[in-house]
């Protein structure tokens, strides 16, 4: 089955096809073939283009459509089989002087793009979920997670999405009141452990135990949207839509000089859809940042409701206050009391120089339990461990 589109795009289609049958849809080859004739005459670079035509020649039934979509976005949209251009349409683009810069000493933007491009179609050979090692899907997937935010390209954005979904699961968790079996415990089971003790004439030769369950703590992000934090929150803003897309104990919120909740913008299972309603909810993108003034009103408004007492705080920002640092100092001594733990992510802390010297970072930092990097993949899987790691380490 080969054809104009090239045969590598076939055999990644082939490859995409058989995920789709995985995940219970029916395939077959008549259906590959159309979809390969209606990649012919769409635009590769046109991710809603490509969307469309595949689901309209491999989808038969309605039922099978949310399987597709699935499918989709973690077969293709980790890695594109042509370049688009675009960003994703609710993320402002990167300027042009971005786009031509070199990644940290490495490659120019343009040839980064190509390589991410040139993976997709490499890996078409391969077993479904399978990469050669040291190929050259692998080194471009290992570039991306090295490379600063502030240096993607709208394609390696589009890559990275696809890798931030196994990061943004990670969750916080907290010790329930309820009971759960366990091979050992502080808590004898007794009803199990005499019912186990009539095979052993009476004697309770095998102990059975209970522990407390662990359930998912309540998490609550706030990203800085100012003009010094914007090539950063594009980034952390798709992070934060991956962790919220499922529901769950999760909060979202972005400041500038407003705080907005953007939570019920984020949820769902179409990452395009969903961050386009957060961009048209937040009013302040690339403007100032007013910190202390924010977390008063999450203070004031959100915290007799309940969302921050008990929960884990993560405050994606620079720290750069135009605002009062003493305000900002007694919004983060309230807020400290409420929560669980804070933890505060910031990009400018990937630089080995960096030191907390603005004003507005010196007066949170006495309030913060962990202080993590936040410039790259790679420190968003430090944030990840610290996450899981909360309730065996606790507060500091």
């Amino acid at each position: 089955m080969t054809s104009a589109v090239g045969e590598p795009l076939v055999r990644k289609l082939a490859l995409f096809g058989r995920a789709l049958r995985k995940a219970g849809a029916e395939v077959g080859p008549e259906r590959l073939q159309d979809a390969v004739r209606a990649l012919e005459v769409v635009d590769l670079r046109l991710r809603d283009d490509v969307y469309f035509a595949l689901r309209c020649t491999l989808i038969g039934h309605e039922k099978d459509l949310d399987a597709f979509d699935v499918a989709f976005r973690s077969f293709w949209e980790r890695s594109r089989p042509a370049g688009a251009e675009d960003a994703p349409p609710s993320i402002p683009a990167p300027t042009e002087a971005e786009e031509g810069g070199d990644a940290g000493g490495d490659l120019p933007a343009r040839e980064r793009e190509r390589s991410v491009i040139v993976a997709a179609d490499d890996d078409a050979g391969d077993d479904a979920g399978e990469q050669a090692p040291g190929g050259m899907a692998f080194s471009a997937t290992e570039r991306l997670r090295e490379l600063d935010f502030a240096e993607y390209t709208p394609s390696e954005l589009r890559v990275a999405r696809g890798l931030m979904d196994r990061v943004a699961r990670a969750a916080p968790m907290r010790p329930s009141r309820r009971l759960e079996t366990a091979h050992d415990g502080r808590k004898l089971d007794k009803r199990r452990t005499m019912r186990s003790a009539m095979r052993t004439e009476g004697y309770p030769l095998d102990r059975r135990w209970r522990r407390r369950r662990l359930v998912p703590r309540k998490l609550v992000v706030l990203i800085d949207v100012s003009g010094s934090m914007e090539p950063y929150a594009r980034a952390m803003t798709m992070f934060l839509q991956a962790a919220v897309r499922d529901g769950g104990k999760v909060e979202a919120f972005t400041f500038g000089t407003r705080l907005t909740r953007v939570t019920r913008e984020l949820r769902g299972h179409d990452p395009d859809r969903a961050l386009r309603s957060a961009a048209r909810a937040v009013p302040d993108w690339a403007g100032g940042t007013r910190i202390g003034d924010n977390l008063k009103v999450l203070n004031d408004r959100w915290g007799p409701r309940g969302f921050t007492r008990g929960a884990v705080i993560v405050v994606v920002s620079d720290g750069w206050e135009r605002g009062g640092a003493d305000r900002l100092a007694v919004e983060m001594a309230r807020l400290h009391r409420a929560a669980y733990a804070i933890v505060w992510v910031n990009p400018l802390a990937g630089d080995a120089d960096y030191k907390p010297l603005a004003r507005g970072m010196s007066a949170a930092l006495p309030h913060v339990d962990h202080f993590l990097p936040g410039h790259n993949l790679k420190s968003l899987d430090g944030l990840a461990a610290v996450l899981e790691a909360l309730p065996g380490q606790g507060r500091r």
